[in-house]
């Protein structure tokens, strides 16, 4: 697999990361960007798309999706590079200087900066309560699509109510052998627009929806046969080969606490004039830090991301002379943006 370059891999493509590319951009540094889910937006994105925020400057009052549409449109010039359903495993400093970043694909990335904007740390997916379902992760069942092919001409069970739930069902329904989705009752939290395409590929006879609970899976060796659904009709059988639970997501630090960071009460103490760890070339931005004063908004980290960009720069290219502009009045930064009159 073929080592990525670049200027900086940021962990974390929630509202704070997506900001940071904006700014980053500003000083023509290139970014990867490497997240555990497999959308951006991070807690805004994954928890409450829906849910009213009210103290993003200039928004009244803005959804955790349009706040990360808005955020995706703001970096469009600056072409990031997104990494989904990916795990940063290790974090290894370079004889060279800079830092080699690996991740649970395998993949690598050289870059001289690492901007950590994680959050509270990296969602793990919440496990089901049925019986043995640890001996058939990885084979049978799943709590991501990395790679839709996998389940291509599968009999696929999905469990849960959530937009991940819809999106998948909507997602792998034309490439797979079957599918049935599972939910505790007939109410969804979803996008209403994914409910009623779930709903008419029900009623057109192309998806299964049975009400109730994932009580048991049927098979053995890690390979998935079927599983037992309990409703309110008693327990019925359900022929699957592959299952997909989508139960919603737990918040842990995960590696990152064995990357050699001095940590406080799992958080990331930073400076507060460059939001540098204790690791020189390390920033943490957002949530996941911590320094007196602290204040856990996500306008705060977008300020930290612009302090961070600062220090960042001077890594990234020590000979340059940073130069502080205005986007309002420079016309090199306006140019970057393809914006005023330098379209």
């Amino acid at each position: 697999m073929q080592r990525v370059k670049t200027d900086v891999v940021i962990v974390g493509a929630g509202p704070v990361g997506l900001f940071a590319v904006f700014e980053l951009g500003l000083y023509d540094l290139k970014c990867h960007l490497i997240d555990i889910l497999d959308r951006p937006g991070g807690q805004c994105a994954e928890l409450y798309p829906e849910k009213p925020i009210y103290d993003i400057p200039a928004w009244p009052v803005i959804s955790g999706h349009d706040l990360t549409e808005k955020l995706l449109q703001q970096i469009e010039p600056f072409h990031p590079t997104f990494h989904f359903n990916r795990m940063v495993t290790s974090l290894e400093r370079l004889d060279g200087g800079g830092y080699l970043v690996t991740t649970d694909e395998g993949e690598e990335f050289e870059c001289k900066v690492v901007v950590i904007a994680a959050g509270g740390g990296s969602f793990q997916p919440k496990r089901p309560p049925v019986p043995g379902i640890e001996a058939y992760e990885g084979t049978s069942v799943f709590y991501s699509v990395r790679r839709m092919e996998e389940f291509r001409d599968r009999d696929v069970l999905i469990v849960g109510g959530g937009d991940s739930a819809l999106d998948w069902t909507l997602n792998l329904q034309p490439i797979v052998r079957s599918l049935t989705l599972v939910h505790r009752r007939d109410q969804f939290r979803a996008a209403p627009d994914s409910v009623a395409k779930m709903t008419a590929l029900r009623d057109a006879g192309k998806i299964t929806f049975q009400m109730g609970q994932v009580t048991s899976i049927i098979g053995r060796d890690g390979v998935m046969q079927g599983a037992i659904v309990k409703g309110p009709d008693g327990a019925v059988e359900v022929t699957a080969d592959r299952m997909l639970p989508f139960f919603g997501l737990t918040m842990k630090l995960g590696p990152i606490a064995n990357w050699g960071l001095n940590l406080h009460e799992n958080l990331i103490p930073v400076d507060t004039a460059r939001f540098e760890t204790s690791e020189p070339g390390i920033f943490a931005i957002g949530d996941i830090n911590w320094y007196a004063g602290k204040l856990k908004l996500i306008l705060s980290g977008f300020h930290e991301a612009a302090l961070m960009t600062q220090a960042a720069k001077r890594i990234v290219h020590p000979d340059d002379r940073v130069v502080f502009q205005y986007t309002t009045s420079s016309t090199d930064l306006q140019k970057k943006l393809g914006v005023g009159g330098a379209r």
